[in-house]
């Protein structure tokens, strides 16, 4: 491997590291503070939710970079593809904690977010699910390992 593959590899891993790791938390937290009605740390997570998604294009496309010579191989193909799962995951998770921070800061009794309790804790399971295949793959799969 050259210089410039160990960086890419690096990079690849310290954003998983940094930016996958937090973006977990947040959404498994998530369900947790929406059953306290704590808007305050709703908003927070919300926030680390939106930052730290952001950030886990970065895992994308410095794993596309790094693999440019063998994105053919099957368990480059079926990571990919559920990182993008994921990643639509996130996007959900975030749209729940938007719609669960606009529920709980009404006035209204009758509502308490428990569909977005449910669905985020879900999609957060899934999510989480997720990044451990990929990194079984990538452990297990990748011939330089």
């Amino acid at each position: 491997m050259s210089f410039f593959d160990y960086l890419l590899l690096w990079l690849h891993i310290a954003f998983a590291i940094f930016a996958i790791g937090p973006v977990t938390v947040a959404a498994s937290y998530t369900p947790r503070f929406i059953r306290a009605k704590d808007v305050g740390v709703l908003r927070f997570l919300n926030r680390t939710t939106r930052v730290f998604g952001l950030l886990t294009i970065g895992v994308f496309l410095f794993g596309l970079a790094l693999g440019r010579a063998a994105l053919a191989k099957p368990y480059l193909s079926v990571s990919m593809t559920l990182f993008i799962v994921g990643a639509v995951l996130l996007v959900m998770i975030e749209r729940d904690q938007r719609t669960a921070i606009r529920v709980l800061s009404s006035e209204t009794p009758e509502d308490d977010a428990k569909v977005q309790t449910g669905r985020i804790a879900m999609l957060g399971g899934i999510m989480a699910l997720i990044w451990l295949i990929i990194l079984v793959l990538m452990v297990w799969f990748n011939p330089t390992s």
